[in-house]
This record gives structure tokens, C-alpha cells and sequence, in this order.
């Protein structure tokens, strides 16, 4: 049998070609790394920083105005029997749940009827702008259209019937705050949720309708569990977004929410700001970390966030 050798000049082309694709992979790395250190260097100023600090001082009883001393774990061991904390954190949760219950519902409803309908691209536009406006703008807005004395959507419901529908109403408190935080991010999570919905097949699509399988069955046979792992993410993203709540509680209610509105941001504002309380503040938001934590983890483990049937 006669063995077939490689001539010089294609070893040596091969040999070039390979020195050609690590020399491009190097440069491709450096690139990558100048691109990415500004992001790093922002990370680890503005977030991973703060947060080492914020967990040392969470074992003190640093209060702004001294250095503090060592307690260990006395702050973590009083939030135990602290009722205002599970008040707020209450109060968390249950605006977070129909926050991320609301948006869910309009926003799949509105990303369905832009895939179906095929919406232009200003429809789009319009549908992000309420997410543009600053949360600070938006609560000087909304708490003046619900002032009970000169509040137009008040006035409004009023002739319609429906009295009392302030922002002081305590019995709606919660809710009006769940309304405004959902109009504002219903069209961003619309968006995202579209772009999930437009990687799907046509053709998915055209077999059903061949099936004889009606709009209903299309979308929860085909388009929820196409779109699983963006639909994690913005379950995901909407629940922390939903604990971070504070500005338009603060600032709709001019620094004095009603008890059922307050938040855990706003306690612990008030903890670290008012009672300079700087300690305790750190302790509490290590808590809410660790239970943001927790849940994503459940979210992204119970959704199989990184398994797609697109794949």
C-alpha cells in the first residue's frame, strides 16, 4: 500500500494558517477584555465594593456619625422579633406577586397581539415610553392625577361613581401602587416578551393552523413553551424589580407612605437615614439579597430557564 506524505508547501500553508487563527483569536481576546473592563471596573466600584462593606457592616452598630463596634450577629438575631420589618417585607411580597401577576398577564396579551397583527414599529415605540419616563417623574404625575382634591382621575372616578380612589385611600393604597408600577413596565416586558415570540417558526405556526388548532391552543401548545427561557427572564427581572420598589412610594407620598405601602427599600431607607441605624440597614439588606437570591434560583431551577425546545 503506498503511504501518502504532505509536501512541504501545504505543511507549511497549514502550519501559516494555524499561527494566522491563534494570532486572530488573541487579538479577538484582548479586544474582548478592553471592551469588557470598563463593565468590570464599574462592577466592582459600584456593586461589588458596596456590597463587601455593606456585609461588614452589617455585624456592627455603625450609625454614620462613628466608626462602630463588633455585634455580631445581634442585628440579624433582632430582626426576629422586629414587626415593622415583616410588615414591609408583607408588604413586599404581596406588591411584588400582583405586580409580576399583572404585568405577566397584559404584557403576554399584548406580545401575542403584536406577533399575530404584525405592529408597526412606532406601535412599539409608544408601548416603551411610560418605561422611559423616570420613576420619580412618574410618581409627581400619578400622585397629582389621584390628589383628592384636585386629582383629575379623581374627579373622574368620582363622576363615575367610584369615590375615593386617592393615593391616601389605605384600602387601595397597594393596589393604585401596583397599577402605576405595572403601566409603566407592561410595555418593556411586552417587548421582550415579543422578541422571544418573533425566534419561533413560521412554520410552527402554519402546521397548527393546518391542524385545525385555534389561536387559544396555538399560543399555550406552541408559543409559551418556545419562549420559556425568556419568559423566566422576565419573570426573574420583574420580581427583583418588584422588591426594589421605593421612589414611587416615597415620592408619591411626599416622604410618608401609608402603612400598607411600605415597602422594604423605604424601611430600610429609614433605618440607615433617619434613625442612622447604618448596621441594622446593612443586615436587613443582606436579607433581602439572600432571599432575592433564593428565588431566582427556584425560578430559573423550577422554569428550566436554560433548556429551549428551539434548540
Amino acid at each position: 500500500m503506498t503511504q501518502i506524505t504532505p509536501s512541504p508547501v501545504s505543511a507549511s500553508t497549514t502550519a501559516r494558517e494555524n499561527r494566522q487563527h491563534t494570532l486572530h483569536i488573541g487579538n479577538s481576546a484582548w479586544a474582548a477584555t478592553l471592551l469588557l473592563l470598563p463593565t468590570f471596573i464599574g462592577f466592582i466600584l459600584f456593586y461589588l465594593y458596596p456590597t463587601i462593606r455593606g456585609l461588614q457592616y452589617s455585624f456592627t452598630n455603625y450609625n454614620l456619625l462613628s466608626r462602630g463596634e463588633n455585634v455580631g450577629l445581634s442585628n440579624y438575631v433582632d430582626m426576629l422579633s422586629d414587626e415593622d420589618l415583616r410588615n414591609s417585607l408583607l408588604n413586599t411580597c404581596l406588591f411584588a406577586v400582583l405586580n409580576l401577576i399583572v404585568q405577566l398577564f397584559f404584557g403576554l396579551l399584548l406580545a401575542a397581539l403584536m406577533q399575530r397583527l404584525r405592529a408597526k414599529p412606532w406601535v412599539r415605540s409608544l408601548l416603551l415610553l411610560p418605561w422611559l419616563v423616570p420613576n420619580v417623574a412618574i410618581a409627581l404625575i400619578w400622585g397629582w392625577l389621584l390628589d383628592a382634591n384636585v386629582g383629575f382621575l379623581t374627579k373622574l372616578f368620582a363622576s363615575m361613581g367610584l369615590q375615593g380612589v386617592t393615593f391616601y385611600n389605605s384600602r387601595l393604597a397597594l393596589l393604585i401602587v401596583v397599577a402605576i408600577s405595572a403601566w409603566a413596565g407592561i410595555g418593556y416586558t411586552s417587548l421582550l416578551l415579543y422578541a422571544g415570540m418573533l425566534q419561533i417558526p413560521a412554520d410552527l405556526y402554519e402546521a397548527g393552523s393546518i391542524d385545525g388548532a385555534g389561536e387559544t391552543r396555538m399560543f399555550f401548545s406552541i408559543t409559551l413553551p418556545l419562549i420559556r427561557p425568556v419568559l423566566a427572564m422576565v419573570v426573574v427581572v420583574t420580581l427583583i424589580g418588584s422588591f426594589q420598589v421605593f421612589d414611587l412610594v416615597q415620592v408619591g407620598y411626599r416622604g410618608n407612605p401609608l402603612p400598607e405601602v411600605r415597602v422594604i427599600y423605604y424601611y430600610i431607607y429609614r433605618q440607615a437615614f433617619e434613625y442612622f441605624h447604618m448596621g441594622y440597614a446593612s443586615a436587613i439588606s443582606i436579607l433581602l439579597v439572600l432571599i432575592l437570591g433564593a428565588l431566582t434560583f427556584l425560578q430559573m431551577h423550577m422554569m428550566h430557564a436554560g433548556e429551549s425546545e428551539l434548540s
